[in-house]
């Protein structure tokens, strides 16, 4: 099994890796559109010395490989390694590959979607196609930033630079790509059926509990619970369902208990235990 996973997860990368390749040299760098990050870097340099794109992806992640060895791990860093390889060799054989669309707007919707696909791939099997993400993990231990907030700090810098070498028509563009990357990311680590943490207060627990298992076929789990400002003891509901439950759901909590406090959240993996879905009539 463990040998099944590691192959697993090194075909997740290579396709992840191809697929953003794909979407670099046959829509986003024919057009004049970039990415984030060093892959944007990569793209303007590439631009301004006539050197093939690909020798700059691999040389530009080099050090952070190496940082993200000694910060984060060996795995972590064999994967991204192979990951950038494979992106890179793959940019410099597609070169000849002729452009789909110079339409700019289709240009930057589809690279994104393929874009943003690759990437999630890449991380949802362990690795990394951009240095600045393992920059970020490891300057916001260090600052009041999260790493979400720095790579997006980052990438504004990145992308509002791409302006003074493409045009700022193109660098809207630029925007739009990424922001649709950024989208597809989301949903390919986490899957169209994404789901939600859910906490449930009232005293009808009993009847919602039921409820939910009735209906929803899901499982409950009372927890304990104190009111900070009551000391009242209270039963908390938790349980998890899919982001296509959640209307459902909040329709058999407000049919028992309409003043019910009831919190929903993402969550981005669910593991063991009884999550899986029971058969309801």
């Amino acid at each position: 099994m463990r040998y099944r996973s590691l192959f697993l997860r090194l075909i997740f990368i290579c396709l992840g890796a191809i697929l953003v390749s794909v979407a670099l040299e046959i829509f986003l760098v024919p057009n004049n559109i970039i990415d984030g990050g060093i892959t944007g870097i990569s793209i303007m340099l590439a631009h301004l010395t006539g050197i093939k794109l690909g020798l700059y992806l691999f040389v530009l992640n080099l050090p952070f490989l190496v940082i993200g060895y000694k910060q984060i791990g060996k795995t972590f860093a064999l994967s991204t390694l192979i990951g950038v390889a494979v992106m890179s060799i793959g940019t410099t054989y597609l070169i000849p590959v002729p452009v789909l669309t110079h339409d700019l707007l289709l240009s930057a919707v589809f690279g994104g979607i393929i874009l943003g696909i690759g990437i999630g791939m890449v991380i949802r099997a362990g690795g990394s196609l951009d240095g600045t993400e393992i920059v970020s993990i490891l300057l916001s231990k260090k600052s009041p930033f999260s790493v979400g907030e720095l790579v997006m700090i980052i990438n504004i810098f990145i992308l509002g630079s791409a302006g003074f070498i493409f045009g700022w028509d193109k660098a809207m563009y630029s925007l739009i790509a990424y922001y649709i990357a950024f989208k597809m990311i989301d949903i390919t680590i986490e899957g169209l059926d994404q789901s939600k943490s859910v906490w449930i207060i009232s005293e009808e627990y009993t009847q919602i509990g039921e409820a939910l298992s009735a209906r929803l076929g899901r499982g409950v789990t009372y927890l304990e619970g104190e009111g900070g400002y009551s000391g009242e003891y209270k039963k908390v509901i938790f349980c998890v369902i899919t982001r296509l439950e959640e209307a459902k759901l909040k329709t058999i909590v407000e049919e028992i208990d309409d003043s019910a406090f009831l919190a929903i959240g993402n969550i981005h993996d669910v593991r063991g235990g009884r999550f899986k879905k029971k058969n309801i009539h």
